[in-house]
């Protein structure tokens, strides 16, 4: 670990970023030169303190979930994140693999989409980031690990959970769609990818799974019309709209309504009170 590069790595990228290149908003009387300390510890879920000795090359070895967090924070290209990486002492992460990297173009799109619904996921389904309306929508789903973190992992192994945010009639269709969507990723993955992984635990998992799989259909789900259901303000139809990044294997999904629909007066109400306003209610449902 060279914490001398390390330190200095990290300032700099910190002073060469603005507030409005991580969504934020600032008064007229900011002084400071790229964004302070708390600000980066802020977006990367860690105490200010932490991320201070880390600059300052006090702190022992950080992991690879921090370091993870710190280039997500930092708005960091790949190979902006393999340097931080080696130079933290670890190697650079595999980047055919599904981790917790984000592309830093994806992000800044998100950081300008504070009143809908959006999030970004992986090709498994996995949400890496999402925005106070999605999870005011969905749910905080930074809790989940290993294969949870796969929404289509869920949606066959806790069905009782996943599928409650959806009609039950729409549920088949969603089902086939999980699917299809899957084997598209393992396409793209290759055999010895994590998609393998997620498919053969959910063939001995579940076996509706495991039929719809001998079907072999392939398509990407996103762009869709469709109605989910809040624990709360009840049935809203959105229309889903996806942005990917060059290599598809991430998008960022945005979840619209009609201008002045109900379901447009619904949305509204979920960027207003956020997801604390529901997270009681969520929790005793088992969905957050």
């Amino acid at each position: 670990m060279d914490r001398d590069a390390l330190g200095a790595f990290l300032s700099r990228r910190r002073n060469s970023l603005q507030p409005s290149d991580v969504g934020a908003v600032v008064g007229p009387r900011r002084r400071a030169v790229g964004l302070r300390r708390e600000e980066v510890a802020q977006l990367a879920g860690m105490s200010t303190d932490y991320y201070t000795r880390l600059e300052q090359g006090r702190s022992p070895q950080p992991s690879i979930q921090i370091l993870g967090s710190v280039a997500r924070a930092l708005r960091l290209t790949l190979d902006e994140r393999d340097y931080l990486f080696r130079v933290a002492g670890h190697s650079a992460p595999d980047r055919h693999s599904v981790g917790d990297y984000v592309a830093p173009a994806l992000l800044r799109v998100l950081d300008r989409l504070a009143d809908t619904p959006a999030l970004i996921i992986s090709a498994l389904g996995e949400t890496l980031v999402q925005n106070e309306p999605a999870k005011a929508l969905f749910g905080d789903v930074s809790h989940y690990t290993g294969l949870e973190r796969s929404e289509v992992y869920r949606w066959f192994v806790r069905p009782g959970t996943e599928r409650r945010r959806y009609p039950e009639h729409d549920r088949d269709r969603q089902s086939r769609a999980q699917v299809a969507s899957l084997r598209a990723a393992l396409g793209a993955m290759g055999p010895n990818s994590r998609a393998t992984e997620l498919v053969r635990e959910l063939t001995r998992k579940s076996p509706e799974f495991a039929a719809l799989w001998d079907e072999q259909e392939v398509h990407r789900r996103f762009a869709d019309h469709k109605t989910l259901i809040h624990p709360d303000l009840g049935e809203i139809e959105v229309d889903c709209q996806v942005l990917f990044t060059e290599d598809q294997s991430q998008a960022l999904l945005v979840l619209t309504a009609p201008p002045r629909s109900e379901a447009a007066g619904k949305l509204e109400l979920l960027a207003v009170l956020g997801s604390q306003q529901f997270s009681g209610e969520r929790q005793q449902q088992g969905l957050g």
